[in-house]
């Protein structure tokens, strides 16, 4: 455990989240809230707190249940991981703050665990293509600065942050499609995403 580490997770409100889930049978809603509960539950254990960013009272009663903040928010992601950021470094100045990608459903708490260990400065994790951005840490004390969005993990490089490269891939397996949906599921899903997915596979 990081225990000088907090997150920010934000989470869209769920009739919006997760568009390119195209897969008729699959609840887009459901999943997205599957995704964020399993993608928190396995963060707990390896830092000092999580606070979710989300204006939608479903996950603000569930997040409640599993003891994890909510704070209301604006929408967009990079506004909403700022709006996080700045309350986390108003509780301690001094902490590593990072954003964390909500839709990790495979995510092991070994993994996130192991990259956190690696992380000496502002540091990100990039997806498994390697273009976008599952995981960005700030420097103790210092600004998280995110550039989340299509080509984030060289907007993160270009504003010097240090890319984290290991063996942790259910960090960089973040699910936007239903064949990264089929990949995350190699790795082992969560419970929730699993429930969430066993009436499609039946």
């Amino acid at each position: 455990m990081r225990a000088d580490v907090d997150l920010v997770v934000p989470v869209k409100a769920l009739d919006r989240a997760k568009s390119r889930l195209v897969d008729a049978r699959l609840d887009r809603p459901a999943l997205a809230l599957a995704f964020a509960l399993d993608t928190i539950a396995a963060a707990l254990p390896a830092v000092r707190r999580v606070v979710a960013v989300t204006s939608d009272p479903s996950v603000v009663a569930e997040l409640a249940a599993l003891g994890v903040e909510s704070a209301a928010g604006p929408e967009g992601l990079n506004e909403a991981l700022r709006f996080g950021f700045a309350l986390l470094r108003s509780r301690d100045r001094d902490s590593v703050v990072g954003a964390l990608q909500a839709d990790l459903p495979a995510l092991r708490t070994t993994d996130l665990a192991a990259a956190l260990a690696t992380a000496t400065g502002r540091a990100f994790c990039p997806d498994r293509q390697g273009t976008g951005t599952t995981l960005l840490l700030s420097a103790p004390g210092g600004d998280l600065a995110p550039a989340f969005g299509p080509g984030s993990a060289s907007a993160h490089t270009a504003s010097g942050a240090a890319p984290l490269l290991g063996p942790w891939p259910s960090l960089r397996h973040d699910v936007d499609t239903a064949e990264d949906l089929r990949l995350a599921a190699t790795l082992g899903l969560g419970p929730r995403t699993t429930a969430a997915v066993t009436p499609v596979n039946r």
